[in-house]
């Protein structure tokens, strides 16, 4: 019995995971030991660090800079923040055009590079 509901636990986990609505959102990376910051947007701010930090341990960061800072002085020396969320936009167009917007506003506000 408890194998049936181990298995229909995993199954509503991952139908609510499926279910669930992405934040879409400016996020920086700082690196304190530079005084450095990048900005950027993504269109799911809950999976954007996992993906730049793999990007980073495998060496192959499209962001050079940020590459350079990560290898120099190490995973330790950097912080991931969100800086913004967006409202939820039904349409993708509009969405991607306000989060374009965005990363151009913090990007000047915080002197960052963008990503």
């Amino acid at each position: 019995m408890a194998a049936t509901t181990g298995k229909e636990n995993r199954k509503a986990a991952l139908a609510a995971y499926k279910e669930r609505k992405s934040v879409a959102g400016v996020f920086a990376v700082r690196c304190g030991a530079a005084d450095t910051v990048w900005v950027g947007g993504a269109p799911d701010l809950d999976k954007i660090q996992n993906r730049l930090w793999f990007q980073l341990k495998m060496g192959g960061c499209p962001h050079r800079s940020l590459q350079a800072a990560w290898n120099t002085h190490g995973a330790e020396s950097l912080a991931f923040e969100i800086v913004e969320p967006l409202e939820d936009e039904e349409l993708a167009f509009a969405r991607a055009a306000a989060l374009k917007g965005r990363v151009a506003h913090w990007v000047a506000a915080l002197r960052a590079e963008a990503i």
